[in-house]
């Protein structure tokens, strides 16, 4: 078992492309959120979904007014 301790040159190396691969990871992060936000605008805007969210409304009225 070798546990040898890199040089510092090698450690800084490592760490560079440590940072560098988180950074790409919260860039892409901030992409799928963005992605999923607008997905979400999309489904909540759809005709579908307005009309559903009419009927419920116009049942739920419908419920207090007969009760």
């Amino acid at each position: 078992m070798n546990s040898r301790i890199p040089d510092i040159k090698t450690r800084e190396k490592s760490v560079s492309r440590l940072k560098e691969a988180c950074l790409m990871l919260d860039a892409l992060n901030m992409t799928l959120d963005e992605a999923i936000a607008s997905a979400e605008f999309d489904i909540r805007n759809n005709d579908i979904n307005r009309r559903r969210q009419k009927a419920e409304n116009l049942f739920a009225n419908y419920k207090k007014e007969i009760s």
